[in-house]
């Protein structure tokens, strides 16, 4: 196998197939000499602001001076972008050669259907990876949940869980007790773990794993105003606070750790592209906590100005809750499908839309949902593309690099 067929093997592997547990992701760990055991890690999990809170971490971290790794999921354009060492996407050649690196030391790897998901091979490259690269510190994102998740085989200097709303509750239970017992599932024996502020339900759940399993907890209450971000909107001072306190942890001085708040990039949330001449903006709500953040930082950045949306959705996401905090904020909606067998068809809930906001119309594909949102546009109204990252992804290649 060369390295660009070991790519594509990795990239058949379904992406929307889930198999929470740590058994199959252990075994091959100890196939590959265990890379995670020299990994320092800052491991994240919660319902949303898990990336950002990962970007500013791994930022400062580079500001700071340390070689630092990041691994994040979902990609929006390249599948590249999920491992990152200080800053840089891995390149088309290293990572056909990390797959195959991993591919070769796996003792299953003949084995039909192959044993791994994709998200727990691509979770091990990303570990091989790191170490092989010898990074001083692994910034890693949870997937889904967090006490089964793939990435919680890592050895962390500090956890912590981003704000926990509902999601992905197929997998990780209908109440928010039920989806914090997953996300606090990433807290080890005397590990320091930084939450945020929580629901009360959710919170006690937290509180409760932390002294069960001895590890001190800090709540960390929204960043003020006059700490300068790179990130957009209101809800990312509460990501801040996470990610600061995370770096006092590790002994990141102030200075760096409020240069990395600064300067960190993380592409489509609220991030303004152009596209045919005109801004858009890409901002990857997929939830109904997400929409409700989406809808109070249109309200704090473009006070007063009409919005129209490009939405895509999965079939398996709250659309009600997001429709009921998003819609009626915009002047007209562009509803297309997704490129996923998990699109939810927009003349599925076009009439639904139409109850919340004047004008609404269906389309193909996203271009033609964009260009039909564009023409409805005055010069100083809001184009605006949300609803699914895959959505966001797909057309921020429209803006070209």
């Amino acid at each position: 196998m060369t390295p660009e067929e070991a790519v594509a093997f990795l990239q058949s592997l379904p992406a929307s197939t889930i198999k929470l547990g740590l058994e199959r992701v252990e075994e091959a760990l100890e196939d590959l000499g265990h890379p995670e055991r020299v990994l320092p890690a800052v491991h994240v999990a919660g319902t949303n602001g898990k990336g950002s809170t990962c970007a500013f971490v791994a930022r400062a971290l580079e500001v700071a001076g340390r070689k630092v790794g990041l691994y994040t999921s979902p990609h929006l354009e390249r599948f590249n972008e999920r491992m990152q060492v200080n800053g840089r996407p891995i390149d088309d050649a290293a990572l056909g050669a990390r797959v195959l690196e991993v591919l070769a030391r796996y003792r299953r790897r003949d084995e039909r259907p192959f044993p791994l998901t994709f998200f727990e091979l691509g979770t091990l490259v990303a570990l091989w990876h790191f170490a092989e690269e010898k990074v001083e510190v692994a910034v890693l994102e949870t997937g889904l949940g967090g006490r089964l998740d793939a990435t919680n085989c890592c050895r962390p200097l500090v956890t912590a869980i981003t704000p926990i709303s509902f999601d992905h509750m197929e997998w990780l239970g209908h109440t928010l007790e039920a989806i914090a017992r997953e996300k606090a599932g990433i807290l080890k024996a005397g590990v320091p773990c930084v939450a945020a502020v929580q629901p009360p339900e959710a919170m006690r759940v937290i509180e409760a794993t932390a002294s069960a399993v001895n590890a001190p907890l800090r709540v960390a209450p929204p960043v003020e105003a006059e700490v300068a971000l790179s990130l957009r909107g209101p809800h990312q001072r509460q990501n801040a606070a996470v990610a600061l306190a995370c770096l006092e942890v590790l002994g990141v001085p102030r200075e760096a750790a409020l240069q990395g708040l600064r300067t960190a990039r993380w592409p489509g949330r609220l991030e303004e592209v152009e596209i045919g001449g005109r801004a858009v903006l890409l901002d990857g709500a997929h939830n109904a906590a997400g929409a409700q953040a989406l809808a109070a930082a249109l309200d704090a950045l473009y006070p007063g100005r009409k919005v129209h949306a490009v939405f895509s959705v999965l079939a398996e996401k709250d659309l009600e809750g997001m429709a009921r905090a998003l819609f009626p904020r915009c002047a007209s909606l562009h509803l297309c499908p997704l490129p996923s067998p998990r699109s939810l068809a927009p003349a599925a809930y076009a009439e639904r839309a139409r109850t919340l906001c004047p004008e609404v119309q269906a389309y193909a594909s996203a271009r033609e949902a964009l260009a039909g949102a564009s023409a409805a546009a005055a010069t100083s109204d809001v184009v605006l593309v949300a609803g699914s990252l895959v959505l966001v992804g797909e057309v921020r290649a429209l803006a070209g690099p």
